[in-house]
């Protein structure tokens, strides 16, 4: 599905190639046209805001985002395992998901990279790229709603994630997300607090999927298990869904 191509590509650091590649992304969005006509409006809306902005400004902010604001990360592990020794494993887990669907990774980055997970997505049959992009839909959910407050143009990746989604979010797994710390980037103070106090984990009550030992739940097994001292908070929907307890104490 070269649509979660074109999602993969916006969520990355704004570049000058990424500008010159608008007419390539958005003929991709309207020829496959796998999402419905106003969220394609929405995702060239924001091919087109990076176009034609200043380069320096989209980069800067694109950092003011997503790389200074917990709230709004895209490593998604962030979101599910904080900084819980949990987290370790699932991206070991994560990998080895990478690995044997035949995808090598050519970038440094972390494998729980959002842009690294829809690149791989994108590479899966249209059945598989929809449970993949399913599994974190209460992450994708509490991002976007975040990015609409803030009247971000960025908001519309997220909901063209919805709307590739076959899953169902559980409103209090949302609730959860959102009543964390979502701080100013300029506010350097609740910055720190944030990223000192949120702790999260991979929801131990979903079901194991049934798509075999090589889907994302299965592989995912050892992510389930709550960080020590915490409780756990049964999981919603029959498939893999990314959880959230609430802020912890250390």
């Amino acid at each position: 599905m070269k649509t979660l191509k074109v999602l993969s590509a916006l969520l990355t650091y704004p570049t000058a190639d990424l500008q010159a590649a608008r007419d390539e992304l958005i003929a991709v969005i309207e020829h496959e046209a796998v999402l419905p006509k106003a969220d394609r409006k929405a995702l060239i809306a924001l091919i087109d805001d990076l176009a034609d902005g200043d380069l320096m400004d989209r980069q800067e902010r694109f950092i003011l985002l997503f790389d200074r604001t917990r709230a709004l990360s895209l490593h998604l592990f962030e979101h599910v395992h904080g900084e819980s020794r949990d987290r370790g494993q699932a991206m070991v887990d994560l990998i080895k998901v990478y690995e044997d669907g035949g995808y090598t990774p050519t970038i440094s980055e972390l494998p729980d990279f959002l842009p690294l997970f829809l690149e791989f997505a994108s590479t899966r049959t249209p059945v598989e790229a929809v449970e993949l992009v399913g599994q974190p839909a209460h992450v994708f959910a509490a991002l976007r709603e975040r990015l609409r407050k803030r009247q971000s143009p960025y908001e519309a990746v997220f909901a063209a994630l919805s709307s590739l989604s076959k899953a169902k979010p559980d409103a209090a797994m949302i609730a959860r997300l959102l009543a964390e710390p979502d701080p100013e980037p300029d506010d350097l103070e609740a910055l720190d607090a944030a990223w000192a106090e949120e702790e999260v984990l991979f929801g131990p009550g979903a079901a194991a999927d049934d798509c075999g030992k090589d889907s994302l739940s299965s592989k995912l097994r050892q992510a389930r298990r709550p960080a020590p001292g915490l409780e756990p908070i049964p999981g919603a929907g029959p498939r893999t869904t990314f959880t959230h307890t609430g802020n912890a104490a250390r």
